[in-house]
């Protein structure tokens, strides 16, 4: 899959509930339909980013796992 992001993050090395605030705070700004990529290593941001997603109305398109490294590929919702 071939996404690009108009945003990434990274919250390597930021443990809960960090990861998650900056994901918020940066979907915030974007436009419906825009992609944002977080990179995380914080064991519990998978779960939180999933749980996050569905509560949110963000799509969850990718999570790719890459050492310690978890790479979200998230679409902004409508709302």
């Amino acid at each position: 899959m071939d996404i690009k992001p108009k945003v990434s993050i990274d919250c390597v090395g930021l443990f809960c509930p960090q990861p998650i605030f900056q994901t918020r705070q940066e979907l915030d700004k974007l436009q419906p339909g825009e992609i944002l990529e977080v990179l995380a290593d914080d064991p519990a941001a998978e779960e939180d980013i999933k749980a996050f997603c569905k509560r949110t109305g963000n799509e969850l398109l990718t999570i790719e796992k890459a050492e310690r490294v978890i790479k979200f590929i998230i679409r902004k919702g409508k709302n």
